[in-house]
C-alpha cells in the first residue's frame, strides 16, 4: 500500500521559501496515501502559475497545460480514464479569470474530479499584479493607485452554479487541507476546493498572520449544517468568505458519468480501438 512518500519524486519545487503551495502539495500527497490510491492511479493537471508547476512535483501523471485550462484537460482525462483519479489544480488568476467560463461549466456539469484552486489573492508568477481575488483599494504594479475593482467571491459563485461540493482551507492547516481533499476525493461528482494559500514574495496584505486574525472554522460554528445550500450561502455572506472547512455537499445528485448515455463501463484506455477489414472498407467506400 502506498504512503506519502510515494507520492513524491526527485524535482524540487522552485517556490518562493514560505510559500502556502509547499502545503497544498503536501496535503495532496497525503490525502491520495490516506484513500488508498496508488500512484499510477492518480492524474494531476495544472494550469499556469506558479501553482502550475504543482503537477510535476507529485509523483503521478501529470500534465502542465496552459493558462486557464486545466479544467477542460482534466474532464478529457477523467471521459477517457475512469479508473484514474483526477485532480484539476491552479492559482485564483488561472481558474477565476481567464479560466473562470470554464470554472462555471465544470462545476454545473458535476463531471467526478477534484479541482483546487491555490488562492493568493495575486498574480506571482508575472511579478505581482492584481487577480480577480484582489480586493478593491489593493495596490500593486498594475493598481498602484488601489484597484478600483470587486473581489470575485468563488464559495458563493459556485454554490450559485450548483456545485454538489465546496469546500476552503488554510495552508497552515494541513490536517484540515488533507482532510477535505480526501473528502473531495471520495464526492462521486465536481469538487471545488478553495485554498488561502500566501505569497510571501508579492502580497504583504493577505499575510499568513491576517488570515489567522480573519479566518473562521465552520466547526467552531455551532450548528453548522454543511448540506444546507441556504445556510451554506449566508454563512459565507455573514463572514465575507473568510470561512474554511466543509461549505456545502450534495450528495443526492448524480455525477456527470452517471448521466451519460453508453458510456462504457471500461475506461476508453482499454477499449478495442481496432476496426474490422469489412467496417474499414465499408467507410473508406463513404469517400471514394
Amino acid at each position: 500500500m502506498a504512503t506519502f512518500k510515494d507520492f513524491r519524486n526527485d524535482v524540487k519545487p522552485n517556490w518562493c521559501p514560505g510559500c502556502g503551495d509547499f502545503s497544498v502539495q503536501a496535503a495532496i500527497q497525503r490525502a491520495a496515501a490516506n484513500v488508498g490510491l496508488e500512484p499510477e492511479n492518480l492524474a494531476v493537471i495544472s494550469g499556469i502559475g506558479c501553482s502550475g508547476r504543482i503537477s510535476g512535483y507529485i509523483n503521478s501523471y501529470g500534465f502542465h497545460g496552459i493558462h486557464g485550462r486545466s479544467l477542460p484537460i482534466a474532464q478529457g482525462v477523467k471521459m477517457a480514464n475512469r479508473d484514474l483519479t483526477v485532480i484539476a489544480s491552479g492559482g485564483d488568476g488561472d481558474g477565476f479569470a481567464i479560466g473562470m467560463g470554464h470554472t462555471v461549466h465544470a462545476i454545473r456539469r458535476n463531471i467526478d474530479i477534484t479541482y483546487i484552486v491555490m488562492d493568493n489573492q495575486i498574480y506571482g508568477l508575472t511579478k505581482g499584479q492584481t487577480s480577480p481575488r484582489s480586493a478593491a483599494g489593493f495596490k500593486t504594479k498594475s493598481t498602484p493607485e488601489g484597484s478600483i475593482e470587486q473581489a470575485i467571491s468563488p464559495m458563493e459563485l459556485a454554490l450559485t452554479a450548483g456545485a454538489t461540493f465546496v469546500a476552503q482551507s488554510f495552508s497552515t492547516d494541513l490536517k484540515d487541507l488533507t482532510a477535505l481533499i480526501e473528502a473531495g476525493i471520495n464526492h462521486k461528482g465536481f469538487s471545488l476546493i478553495n485554498v488561502f494559500s500566501p505569497c510571501v514574495t508579492y502580497n504583504k496584505v493577505n499575510t499568513y498572520d491576517w488570515f489567522k486574525e480573519n479566518l473562521t472554522k465552520l466547526s467552531d460554528v455551532e450548528g453548522y449544517d454543511p448540506h444546507n445550500r441556504e445556510e451554506a450561502m449566508q454563512t459565507l455572506m455573514k463572514h465575507n468568505g473568510l470561512v474554511t472547512g466543509l461549505i456545502y455537499q450534495n450528495t443526492e445528485r448524480k455525477s456527470y458519468q452517471e448521466l451519460v448515455h453508453g458510456y462504457a463501463e471500461a475506461p476508453l484506455t482499454q477499449a478495442d480501438l481496432g476496426l474490422d477489414q469489412n467496417y474499414f472498407d465499408k467507410l473508406v467506400a463513404e469517400f471514394m
